[in-house]
């Protein structure tokens, strides 16, 4: 007689990996944080980002005979803790629990790779990493800085992430990146806002593409080698065309294959965490957002195992 475990499915999870909270073999660790501010005035659902990756990622295959032919999920001993427990909407609160939850994964020396949510996940997960790992640096896609000063009745919000990581101190901004800035914003004087913040590195899309992609993976590589670096990759950074579902479209944004490109060229620097936010599924077609943001997380994964030499063939 068939056991129940036999007959019943596991929760899904990232590319089918153990969904755990022991982390006791485990070098990375997937973390949903199932959470948005909900102040857009209409287009709110990355809260639903998760559990749409993970939905996706079972059309990922673990290798790639060209680039990585190698199970990393395997090499990293990968694990899916789940989401974090919060409510949508209760902004501080979710706050600290996601960064309760993100300093017990750090404990263990293991490397979080968030799902969000809306780029204020990226508040708690700035706070946590970079008292984990001083001198942090941030190599940020997007399409907006995300360095909008905080306003009394909106002290918190997808746009001011980046502004408290700066003024507490929770990174280098002189040693971080924005990459692939373009489009409109509500308030005027972004960039010398954003400079005056000590951020140096604001490299828009046409500056990008102006310069090509490997000489500012080149500028990435001989300046970061060596120090702990934060990826954050905020989905609106690609174009419409191939990521619709995101909570703040703008055209001309990266290609799928752009995007792609730069994260495996971060191969070699030592990246400590990352989240990838923005997947907004009520705003998505037919899942392609989300799974572009599963073929990303792929990447990552594959330049943690480089960065620690667990990349040869498997036999």
């Amino acid at each position: 007689m068939q056991s129940l475990g036999e007959l019943v499915s596991d929760p899904t999870t990232f590319m089918g990996v153990p969904h755990t909270q022991d982390l006791s073999g485990a070098k990375a660790a997937i973390l949903g944080i199932p959470f948005d501010c909900g102040v857009h005035p209409f287009r709110i659902g990355s809260r639903q980002g998760p559990q749409a990756i993970r939905e996706q990622s079972k059309l990922m295959r673990p290798y790639n005979p060209e680039l990585s032919d190698y199970n990393p999920m395997q090499r990293l001993g990968l694990v899916d803790c789940g989401d974090v427990r919060l409510t949508p909407g209760r902004i501080p609160d979710a706050f600290e629990k996601t960064a309760a939850t993100l300093e017990r994964i750090v404990a263990r020396d293991v490397v979080p790779i968030a799902m969000g949510g809306d780029g204020s996940v990226s508040h708690p997960a700035l706070r946590v990493i970079g008292r984990k790992h001083p001198g942090l640096a941030v190599i940020h896609l997007d399409s907006h800085t995300d360095t909008t000063p905080p306003v009394p009745g909106n002290e918190y919000n997808a746009g001011t992430q980046f502004h408290y990581a700066a003024v507490e101190r929770w990174i280098d901004p002189a040693a971080s990146y924005h990459i692939g800035i373009r489009g409109t914003t509500y308030l005027p004087g972004g960039f010398p806002r954003t400079r005056a913040l000590g951020y140096g590195n604001i490299i828009t899309l046409n500056a990008l593409l102006d310069r090509g992609i490997p000489a500012v993976l080149k500028q990435l590589q001989a300046a970061l080698k060596g120090r702990p670096v934060y990826l954050c990759v905020d989905m609106d950074v690609f174009d419409p065309s191939c990521a619709p579902g995101v909570c703040a479209p703008s055209w001309g944004g990266l290609t799928a294959r752009e995007g792609l490109a730069i994260v495996r060229g971060l191969a070699g620097l030592d990246v400590v965490a990352a989240d990838i936010n923005t997947v907004s599924p009520p705003h998505d077609v037919m899942g392609m957002t989300a799974f572009l943001a599963a073929a990303l997380i792929y990447e990552v994964l594959v330049v943690l195992c480089r960065y620690r030499a667990l990349d040869t063939p498997d036999a």
